[in-house]
């Protein structure tokens, strides 16, 4: 899909948040449809006086128009951008169950059979009644109800086994009442319906008065106490489950706006503990869980929670990046940037795309590899929510190592990403931790799919097509590493042949552009102080070997100031007030 589209799509999904609570200028939008949800009610209130429409029928009939175009334009946007809202309404057969879903449904029937007229003889007057729901709008915007909803949902299976008892009991004690009164008046109660009519009816308080006699028998007057028993059960039960979940949700609400803010704390504290190297500033790489409880004040527990209800931090224990000697658990948390439904994608016009496809798994990938993408000026495609040990099984997938992942719809998202409009001068840069040799002497690895000791750029089944231009850039990227940092990179020395299945090779069946694996050792991306030094060496060299769409020059003008000073940094990872309560 074209970057300018999503990014509208976008613009709109913040628009029908439905969240009136924060100071989004989107939520201007969400006034004016309240504003207009309440005149159209007005209107239709309004036309039911005969004077009123007399005399002010032309205006009346502008309102209904208007309002009646500006919500059939509100309804089909939803409905587009409904894959955003969730992606269980992604395509075709999703947005159909989005329209019956319950705000769905009263869109459609509030705004859309207003144009059977034009097509159909139906009734204007049945038309206007059905716009009246358009009140129900409001109920997206009001906390009170989401709260009731809520508090519903999570009584509703005690609730149903409830009623299942007393619809039970009820039906039992109908046809007992049955057998004994049909003795006594067979006239009245001369078959079953009567009896289960009446008792039913008494739950309700018969306000038709079809079910208006009574027994007569002692038995039969035994049963309607027990009855009007179960008939004051039938409320109370329920009102007493509902008061409880009602607590409940008030109670989850409160320990998440908590968990929010401690997330907000988190979020801030990482930018104010930024590092500067050659004169540009880095938001912090990692804050050991240690910092986060000495200068926060929070313990293990909010940490745990806070992080696990941020959708832009997670934990890490660094010891698993340990290659030799023993490990020790070292909790740390870093941050990450997700605006999508695998992660993150950024387009900025470049013929280079960096792509993360470990983001979850590989310690220090995606700051390595966002900070490479950003200050080279090149696109960025990073997979951020999957991983092969995910512990939900929905998002167990593997996007480095392609199997079964194409039965994802988020697997096949990415890579649509990377190879959406990319053309054979364009490169696709795939940047992974080193996964094998854990004991290499290199900092980098130049993976172009070729066997062990294998020293040219230019083999048989060679990865990227254009092999002057990577021996060109292997060259240079060799030389700058070394002389300004005194790291080493190999070529299919040490590191075994890339996989078939490997990610690399499966966007090479893909794309006509170059696609080139460079993977990087652990130790350097997460316990090297040089990281820094690394990744503005590595986007310059990039850069400058690979960049056509755009003019040349590294980018660092969101490294000038300190993170936290820095409005870029806040809105990338926080939220504009603390008042909004909530991560961007």
């Amino acid at each position: 899909m074209n970057a300018r589209i999503q990014k509208f799509r976008q613009e709109l999904n913040r628009v029908f948040d439905d969240n009136l609570r924060t100071k989004q200028w989107h939520n201007y939008v969400d006034y004016v449809i309240i504003g207009l949800i309440v005149l159209s009610t007005v209107e239709v209130f309004l036309s039911t006086y005969d004077g009123i429409v007399a005399r002010y029928g032309r205006w009346l009939n502008f309102i209904d128009y208007f309002t009646t175009i500006f919500f059939t334009i509100e309804v089909s946007l939803r409905i587009w951008c409904a894959d955003l809202l969730d992606e269980k309404y992604k395509g075709f057969w999703g947005r159909i169950r989005y329209c019956f879903s319950f705000y769905g449904l009263i869109d459609i029937l509030s705004t859309y059979p207003f144009y059977f007229q034009f097509f159909l003889k139906v009734p204007y007057a049945a038309l206007k009644a059905l716009r009246i729901a358009r009140i129900l709008r409001i109920f997206r915007y009001m906390k009170a109800f989401d709260i009731l909803a809520r508090a519903f949902r999570a009584k509703k299976d005690i609730m149903y086994v409830s009623l299942q008892f007393l619809a039970v009991v009820t039906l039992v004690l109908s046809f007992i009442l049955f057998f004994v009164e049909h003795e006594a008046q067979p006239e009245v109660y001369n078959n079953g319906w009567r009896s289960v009519v009446w008792a039913f009816a008494q739950y309700i308080g018969d306000p038709g008065g079809f079910a208006d006699t009574p027994p007569i028998t002692l038995v039969g007057r035994l049963i309607a106490c027990v009855i009007g028993i179960l008939g004051i059960a039938i409320f109370a039960v329920p009102a007493g489950l509902i008061g409880s979940a009602f607590t409940e949700v008030m109670d989850e609400d409160s320990t998440n706006a908590e968990l929010k803010e401690h997330a907000l704390q988190i979020n801030e504290f990482m930018l104010v503990k930024s590092v500067k190297r050659r004169n540009i500033f880095f938001p912090a790489k990692n804050i050991s869980k240690g910092d986060l409880q000495y200068d926060l004040g929070l313990s293990d527990t909010e940490i745990i929670k806070a992080v696990s209800k941020a959708k832009n931090l997670r934990l890490k224990n660094l010891a698993a990046a340990i290659s030799t000697g023993p490990k020790t658990d070292m909790i740390v948390v870093n941050q990450f940037h997700v605006n999508n439904s695998y992660g993150c994608h950024i387009d900025r016009g470049s013929s280079v795309t960096v792509v993360n496809p470990l983001g979850r798994g590989d310690n220090g990938l995606s700051y390595f590899d966002w900070h490479i993408a950003q200050i080279g000026g090149f696109n960025y495609v990073a997979n951020e929510l999957f991983s092969r040990t995910h512990p939900d099984p929905d998002k167990r997938c593997n996007f480095y190592t392609v199997l079964d992942s194409e039965e994802t719809p988020a697997f096949n998202d990415f890579i649509n990403d990377i190879v959406s409009g990319k053309t054979k001068n364009d490169w696709i840069v795939v940047i992974a931790g080193e996964q094998i040799v854990k004991n290499s002497p290199y900092d980098f690895h130049f993976e172009l799919g070729g066997e062990l000791g294998e020293a040219s750029f230019d083999f048989d089944g060679c990865i990227p097509w254009d092999s002057e231009k990577v021996e060109t850039l292997f060259r240079d990227f060799s030389k700058t590493l070394e002389d300004n940092l005194d790291m080493k990179t190999d070529l299919h020395q040490i590191q075994p042949k890339v996989a078939k299945h490997n990610l690399v090779r499966y966007l090479k069946t893909k794309t006509e552009a170059n696609v080139l694996l460079i993977t990087v050792s652990y130790d350097l991306m997460i316990f090297n102080k040089l990281v820094y030094e690394a990744i503005i060496d590595v986007a310059e060299v990039l850069n400058r070997n690979l960049e056509t769409r755009k003019p040349r020059g590294i980018h660092t003008e969101e490294y000038n100031e300190r993170p936290v000073e820095l409005d870029y940094w806040r809105k990338l990872y926080m939220v504009k007030t603390r008042d909004e309560n909530k991560l961007a």
